[in-house]
């Protein structure tokens, strides 16, 4: 019986792949048979993250994102060297949390550069001949955030939005070039991330956050499961849309 989440002998390039979502969505890819491209700034956590991978035929790709305008390149020159791509997860985010009062441009361009602006040039970048081998798909890593207010939030929910718009417009953009654009986006998940969040509220915030999770704060996992599923042939015929892992978080 053919297990439509078969990955075998797919190449997937996954950004922010040293910690956290990224890394675990790794390592589910390489359990689904995928040939993981590893990409941080974080030599030693890619390394890491690399030795916990089943199979073989995986790569450390240490790379700042920041540097948006040779990304492109970078790509083609790293597929000629690593095969052809079959898949894009962007995992790599910066979080914000800070009053619109505290808000200055450079702030908001640290954020929306690795958020926003690097998903557009990985974009442009596997797009190009001999990058991807079709059919194809991308992942966004977006947020809850990017659909709900939230108090102090507001860089961070601009950039996950767009994350979602930008989504939407590649999807029909790409679609005949066999390339499939989806977004998953996470409620509040147990990650580094998250206790860095938790470092800046006080006890009573961080318990209403928790309780407004009806199936409690998720894991990684939950979240790889469902890059994964969107990666491969169970959303063959999904594209543009955001799907939400949330644990109830939008539906009250």
């Amino acid at each position: 019986m053919q297990n439509p989440m078969d990955m075998v002998d797919r190449r997937v390039l996954v950004t922010g792949a040293s910690s956290g979502i990224g890394r675990e969505t790794a390592i589910l890819l390489s359990q689904l048979g995928a040939r993981v491209m590893l990409v941080s700034r974080n030599q030693s956590g890619l390394e890491e993250t690399k030795s916990l991978l089943a199979g073989s035929g995986h790569r450390v790709e240490p790379y700042d994102l920041r540097s948006l305008d040779d990304i492109p390149c970078w790509m083609k020159r790293m597929s000629h060297e690593f095969g052809t791509l079959s898949g894009l997860v962007h995992c790599a985010g910066l979080q914000m949390t800070l009053p619109v009062r505290q808000v200055t441009a450079a702030k908001v361009t640290k954020v929306m550069e690795i958020n926003v602006m690097a998903a557009v040039m990985l974009a442009k970048g596997i797009r190009q001949r001999g990058v991807f081998a079709p059919p194809g798909s991308i992942v966004f890593l977006s947020s809850v955030m990017g659909l709900v207010g939230s108090a102090g939030r507001s860089v961070y929910s601009s950039t996950k939005s767009a994350l979602i718009g930008l989504t939407k417009s590649l999807a029909v953009e790409l679609a005949h070039e066999g390339m499939r654009v989806n977004c998953v986006a996470p409620a509040f998940v147990a990650t580094a991330m998250f206790q860095e969040l938790k470092d800046h509220l006080t006890d009573e915030q961080i318990a209403k956050i928790e309780s407004a999770h009806p199936l409690g704060i998720g894991t990684v996992r939950d979240v790889a499961n469902a890059v994964a599923f969107l990666l491969a042939d169970t959303g063959r015929w999904i594209t543009g849309t955001t799907l939400v892992v949330d644990g109830g978080y939008t539906a009250q």
